[in-house]
């Protein structure tokens, strides 16, 4: 089984996940520009898109989070001002904007996409580093190699209808047992550094700027020495 893909090394490093240039359902207006390194249950995709260009679209056809990795896009909806997402930013887009992408040089992005039947929830929703970050719920101790830690978010998005929620997280260090990842999970390392353990007892290492995604059931664990923020996106799938 799958456990994690690495979507994006901040250093350059080679990746082992394999891509595939394919669009993501009907209508992609990055249909020529994507790779896909993941498309499973829950009709959910992640992966890395390299655009350059300006597109107009209509109805976006599904919800999209993305994280600028290199250059600049810009991001309108119909209404609204422009929002400008260089590295380290990110947006989610609501299925149905209406919206204008442009890109005056190349722009290198992590995507993490659903697909949506009915849109609940339109628009472009900013994704910033210095988030908004309220307490929330910690871990249950019988999953834990240590001491409870201590966890933010700031939540930015939520579409019921597709299970599919983001924003960005902190915590404090902990250390957790390799169990079965409780939902499919993106995401974006803004700060910190965390080894995630395989059962064969293998570590992928990642640290601030890269990029992975986890899907739902891969048994893995957790071990951060210092806090760690990311955004996120997460997905629940039915059993």
């Amino acid at each position: 089984m799958t456990v994690a893909l690495v979507l994006h090394r901040a250093g350059g490093a080679p990746l082992s996940t394999a891509f595939r240039r394919a669009p993501f359902g009907k209508d992609d207006p990055f249909a020529r520009h994507r790779e896909i390194a993941w498309e499973g249950p829950g009709t959910m995709s992640a992966g890395r898109t390299s655009f350059i260009g300006e597109l107009e679209v209509a109805s976006y056809p599904n919800i999209e989070t993305i994280v600028v990795v290199e250059g600049e896009l810009t991001l309108t909806a119909a209404g609204a001002a422009p929002l400008v997402v260089g590295p380290e930013a990110g947006a989610v887009i609501g299925c149905g904007t209406s919206l204008r992408i442009q890109a005056g040089s190349r722009v290198r992005f992590v995507f993490c996409a659903a697909a949506c039947e009915r849109p609940t929830k339109r628009g472009v929703f900013p994704l910033h580093a210095d988030a908004d970050f309220k307490p929330t719920a910690t871990l249950p101790a019988e999953v834990l190699l240590g001491p409870q830690p201590e966890c933010r978010s700031d939540k930015v998005f939520i579409d019921d209808g597709a299970q599919y929620s983001a924003g960005a997280w902190d915590s404090t260090p902990y250390h957790r047992i390799v169990r079965p990842h409780r939902m499919n999970e993106f995401m974006h390392l803004l700060a910190g550094s965390v080894r995630f353990a395989a059962p064969d007892g293998s570590v992928l290492s990642t640290a601030k700027g890269d990029a992975l995604f986890v899907p739902q059931g891969a048994p893995i664990g957790w071990e951060s020495s210092d806090r760690v923020a990311k955004f996120y996106v997460c997905q629940s799938v039915a059993a």
